[in-house]
């Protein structure tokens, strides 16, 4: 367990900047020890024709004789920020999970949704490729932080709608639903959120340099459309999958009311939701050195994505 929390803390020093952190080309972390006979495939094009340079995924595959289930990993940084980590993979893939890292372009390269056109569309790609992979296609579950957060929320919940439907149709014939999301502090109803923030002389939550403004292509007073689309419960209904939601009481970037508005509405449609608040957590680091909380992860992955036999 203390390796895991350590991976998990550089994962989020590595992986999630703050909102407003200048952005700075990042070395790839060395990737701890893995288990005898797995695999590390990097740099994967999850878009095969022309592809962006952000499209693409690691992913590291246990040694197993039947397939595996998936855990995939969507990294935070405001939506402008951040790349693909494999820190978190060791742990899980000792359990016998494939585990995936994506990277997708950020608000400087396209304006929502593309961001969460990349994520269903590199769940297409490895559902179009679990034969290759040796994974199964059935159970594929997602995990991510703040950005992150938001972006595996929408993936949960939005499934099985066409109106989130991913733009790219590589792949058209394969799903982009999940079988159960960890949401770790992720922004909800944007416009809720910049209600949530006044104006200082150092931070304006509705100008032309705050991530949610980026994120939309101008201020969210302006995008009442892309808002709505960016919402995770704008798509919920009673067939989403179990969510894991987490998030630190004393946050002063997301609000942990926003993510009390997305358990409510999942237990309002009767989606299993179970919502956990870390008592004096801030935006990350006292979820992540939270020995119970990770347990937590790990129990509701195991519980979701293993058989009847309790293996993967």
């Amino acid at each position: 367990m203390n390796r895991f929390l350590t991976a998990c803390v550089i994962l989020l020093l590595t992986g999630l900047p703050a909102l407003a952190q200048e952005s700075r080309p990042a070395a790839r972390p060395a990737l701890p020890r893995l288990p005898e006979g797995a695999r590390v495939l990097r740099d994967i094009d999850y878009i095969e024709k022309e592809p962006h340079a952000r499209q693409t995924l690691d992913l590291v595959l246990p040694k197993s004789d039947r397939p595996t289930p998936l855990i995939i990993w969507v990294h935070g940084g405001g939506w402008e920020l951040g790349a693909k980590s494999l820190l978190g993979a060791p742990a899980f893939v000792t359990e016998g999970y494939a585990y995936a890292a994506i990277n997708y372009r950020l608000s400087q390269h396209a304006v929502f949704p593309a961001q969460l056109d990349d994520c269903k569309s590199a769940i297409r790609f490895l559902r179009a490729n679990a034969a290759k992979y040796n994974l199964d296609p059935k159970r594929i579950g997602v995990w991510g932080a703040s950005a992150g957060g938001h972006l595996v929320a929408l993936l949960g919940t939005s499934g099985n709608s066409a109106d989130a439907d991913a733009a790219n149709r590589e792949h058209a014939d394969q799903s982009s639903a999940v079988s159960c999301v960890v949401d770790l502090f992720g922004p909800t109803d944007l416009a809720a959120m910049v209600k949530m923030f006044p104006k200082t002389d150092r931070f304006d939550i509705n100008g032309p340099n705050s991530p949610v403004t980026k994120l939309l292509g101008g201020p969210a007073a302006d995008k009442a459309d892309l808002v709505t689309k960016a919402n995770p419960l704008t798509y919920i209904d009673k067939s989403d999958p179990p969510f894991l939601i987490i998030h630190g009481d004393a946050d002063p970037i997301v609000p942990w009311q926003q993510s009390q508005l997305l358990h409510d509405a999942l237990k309002k449609a009767e989606v299993s939701s179970t919502f956990k608040i870390v008592k004096g957590a801030s935006h990350g680091p006292g979820i992540f050195n939270n020995a119970e909380i990770q347990g937590e992860i790990r129990a509701f992955f195991s519980k979701h994505l293993k058989d009847a036999q309790g293996q993967p």
